[in-house]
């Protein structure tokens, strides 16, 4: 809006989030406007909390704010079961539905080689690291079903079945293409409680009934 830089530019900034287009960002700014300084003075500390206390665990790289996320701190938690997800959206999406009670690991993204992201961008140097201690008895693997998504999951499945007696893939009851974040709770309950071997599925790729 001419004669309006600043404006202007939080709207830029706005619309580049997922889901938010210019007119929605300026509704957005607008809003922020109306509500005088007070809003915005909140929003600006909200947003130096998430730069300044946010990292990532130590352990399985979800969100925290300390050295270990609240998983990775709770006692209570199976370590004998990793599950494998792309990203800390993913993790809370299962967290909501409620039904896991092991450890998690956060690969940091999924294998797209058009985008420049192989098997040294993602955690599983840090994954392999946690299988080989040996305490680990089954490995979730619940990254995406996208075709980047079970191209990571065979990557994943491949470097665990050496150092895991049990790996194993959500079944899906999920609609390809989709993803983890968007699901309802009843149907990530049925994907994790019908998950299958990784390893069974892999030999019956191809296979007729």
């Amino acid at each position: 809006m001419k004669g309006l830089p600043s404006l202007e530019r939080l709207v830029i900034v706005l619309s580049r989030f997922p889901g938010v287009g210019p007119k929605s960002a300026r509704r957005m700014v607008y809003h922020l406007l109306r509500h005088g300084k007070e809003a915005t003075q909140e929003l600006i500390m909200a947003l130096e909390g998430l730069r300044d206390s946010i990292r990532h665990c130590e352990v399985c790289f979800n969100l925290a704010e300390d050295e270990k996320c609240w998983i990775c701190a709770d006692p209570r938690r199976d370590d004998a079961r990793i599950c494998v997800v792309e990203e800390p959206s993913d993790l809370m999406a299962m967290e909501k539905a409620g039904l896991f009670t092991g450890r998690y690991h956060v690969l940091g993204g999924r294998l797209s080689p058009l985008d420049g992201i192989g098997p040294d961008e993602l955690h599983l140097a840090a994954l392999e690291s946690r299988l080989i201690q040996g305490s680990v008895i089954e490995l979730i693997v619940a990254t995406n079903p996208t075709v980047e998504g079970e191209a990571t999951a065979h990557f994943v499945a491949q470097l665990a079945e050496p150092l895991v007696p049990r790996v194993t893939r959500l079944a899906y009851g999920m609609p390809m293409g989709g993803e983890l974040e968007y699901l309802d709770e009843s149907t990530l309950y049925q994907a994790m409680a019908g998950r299958r071997d990784f390893r069974q599925k892999s030999l019956n790729d191809g296979v007729g009934p």
